[in-house]
């Protein structure tokens, strides 16, 4: 018998980046409620660790001075000041916005840190004045009874039992909650499979910790990348469709391995280089499969939404865009009293709008993969181009991330 019960309008299954900061805005709007996850913070987590303009401007949102005053003098938080494209040929073309001596622009577009460290620091925002945060809890069951949810849990003291009214599955590509509603299926066609590798002694890294791209020719909707880090490591990995590896056969880790040691483009660099770590692989579940992300009393956040970006894999800054969506149709819904899925059929609408220039492309390269790596290649190359990028496209990343809020249309 369950003797232990909890009550709540809310419940959220994950503290991941979804889970976390859907909390933070939670109680941003004073709406209390319950937040659960099976790991205790910190803890590791298989990523690519890279934080984009997405990220920076979601953690502007929570707070303006964690950009411009805690990262910066955070040792586990370096500043990366731009992207670099290595081509085929080992040339590297670089996009840095490393301010000069003669600029005002201070506001950098990228930070990289391990997970390890961002989830505890996102975790240490979530405010226990409405937040009850529930870590070493397993919900091992979830049972719907009329507008009613109750999670079967256990936690350190035993069995428990939370009952809510509104449901949030930011628990991962692994979802509890998404194995309630029978939605944990993989289409090949819209995920990707991943490897990463820390290593020391990387030669060739730029002065402003450049984040690093090569897209091999040989295999289509795949890329390599090299993303400099705080202690001195570097994040390394490689990732590629799920449906092209099926089809070529790919061993995804002795691909990876294979560029390290033998890719004219890169295996210079790895020389001198030592991993830190054996090879970690993890699934990539992409927002070009549109999942279906809300219903009556339920809504996804993060990769239990499938909010991967299609062409660069990032997810972090997607996921945590989600949480600002959900809490405040989380917040509207509590107000009104009514959690059926029509409620939040605007929810759905808003996650994926900024993402359906990447969504097209990413359907465009299934019809014709052979154009993907190509494109990204050769995409960048006279100078003109070059410099468009740097003071149109990527300036363009930072003011949205630094000046523009999201306003919601409910």
């Amino acid at each position: 018998m369950i003797t232990r019960h909890i009550q709540t309008k809310v419940c959220i299954i994950g503290a991941g980046p979804a889970g976390a900061t859907t909390s933070i805005f939670l109680s941003k709007l004073k709406v209390e409620h319950v937040i659960v996850d099976a790991a205790t913070f910190p803890r590791t987590k298989v990523c690519g660790d890279g934080l984009d303009c997405v990220t920076v401007r979601m953690l502007n949102h929570i707070d303006k001075n964690i950009v411009t005053e805690e990262l910066p003098l955070h040792e586990h938080f370096l500043p990366s000041w731009g992207i670099r494209s290595i081509k085929p040929s080992g040339k590297n073309i670089d996009f840095s916005l490393k301010p000069t001596n003669n600029s005002t622009n201070q506001n950098c577009p990228f930070f990289v840190s391990k997970r390890f460290h961002f989830d505890a620091f996102l975790i240490s925002k979530i405010n226990p004045e409405f937040a009850t945060f529930k870590q070493k809890t397993t919900v091992n069951t979830i049972v719907k009874e009329g507008d009613t949810w109750k999670l079967y849990a256990t936690d350190d003291q035993g069995d428990l039992l939370i009952e809510c009214k509104m449901l949030v599955g930011a628990d991962g590509d692994h979802s509890v909650v998404l194995k309630h509603l029978g939605e944990r299926k993989i289409d090949r066609q819209h995920y990707a499979g991943s490897v990463r590798q820390y290593f020391t002694n990387v030669q060739g890294l730029h002065a402003d910790n450049l984040l690093e791209f090569y897209f091999p020719k040989n295999i289509p909707m795949s890329y390599f990348w090299i993303f400099p880090m705080a202690n001195g490591e570097c994040n390394v990995g490689y990732g590629v469709l799920s449906e092209i590896a099926a089809k070529q056969k790919i061993n995804i880790k002795q691909v990876f391995a294979d560029i390290i040691q033998n890719d004219t483009a890169v295996a210079d660099r790895f020389s001198q280089a030592k991993a830190v770590e054996s090879m970690q692989g993890w699934g990539l579940p992409l927002a070009s499969r549109k999942r279906k992300v809300v219903g009556d009393g339920w809504l996804l956040v993060g990769d239990a939404a499938s909010m991967i970006t299609p062409s660069n894999g990032e997810g972090i800054g997607n996921s945590m865009k989600t949480g600002y969506f959900a809490a405040h149709f989380i917040k509207k819904a509590i107000d009104n009293n009514r959690f059926s899925e029509t409620d939040f059929a605007n929810y759905s609408v808003s996650i994926f709008k900024s993402l359906e220039g990447e969504i097209k492309s990413h359907h465009f390269y299934l019809k014709y993969p052979s154009l993907s790596n190509w494109v990204m290649n050769n995409l960048v190359q006279d100078n003109f181009l070059h410099q468009y990028v740097i003071k149109k496209v990527m300036r363009g990343w930072v003011n949205t991330a630094y000046n523009k809020t999201i306003h919601i249309n409910y």
